[in-house]
């Protein structure tokens, strides 16, 4: 079982489309054709439990984000 404190990643799924997975997890949490679709299911879920969200592009690479915990390093102002 995935940790509930664990970030919450988008990422290519190897059949195809994209996937939301924990961080530390073998399994996706859920499978969607677009990116857009991940996001969309993936965010609510990070905010819920005050994690970071991070958005990978097809490369790999994390190409967006976001912190809803406890941000290491808040806006100043």
């Amino acid at each position: 079982m995935a940790d509930k404190k664990a970030n919450v990643h988008v990422v290519p799924h190897p059949d195809g489309g994209w996937a939301t997975r924990r961080a530390g997890s073998e399994r996706v949490s859920g499978r969607h054709e677009t990116q857009q679709q991940a996001i969309d299911a993936g965010r609510p879920v990070a905010k819920r439990d005050h994690v970071e969200f991070l958005v990978h592009g097809r490369d790999g690479q994390v190409r967006e984000r976001d912190s809803y915990g406890n941000d290491p390093f808040p806006p100043k102002g």
